[in-house]
């Protein structure tokens, strides 16, 4: 099972950094950068984050320092979606729900990154 979820995982952040923000792919992402940082740097910030969201697809699927990763994963995508609760929960795709697929998202990989780095 183990490859299986290094993939998903990947896969996921590849999606959201290089297809929905990269790509422009979800436009709603640009509408929530733009409302935390400003219109004027939305488009660079997002370039940015979606970048640094690939690169996260790649470390994931290297497994380099997997307890490691697995916290840097985990710190991101709860900042992240507090952030978005608290500032921009009426351009979320599950609204107050994306808190709960957030938390469980983490869970999988705190499950999957911590018995690896046990292994």
């Amino acid at each position: 099972m183990e490859p299986a979820l290094r993939v998903l995982t990947a896969l996921i952040w590849l999606a959201n950094g290089l297809w929905a923000k990269v790509l422009g792919g979800v436009p709603r992402h640009l509408e929530i950068v733009g409302r935390l940082f400003g219109d004027k740097w939305a488009g660079l910030i997002m370039m940015f984050i979606g970048l640094a969201e690939v690169v996260m697809a790649a470390w994931v699927w290297s497994r380099w320092r997997v307890r490691f990763c697995t916290m840097t994963q985990i710190v991101v995508v709860m900042a992240m979606n507090v952030i978005e609760q608290a500032l921009t929960r009426d351009l979320l795709l599950w609204g107050p729900m994306n808190i709960v697929y957030a938390a469980l998202f983490c869970a999988i990989v705190a499950y999957h990154g911590f018995k690896l780095s046990k292994a």
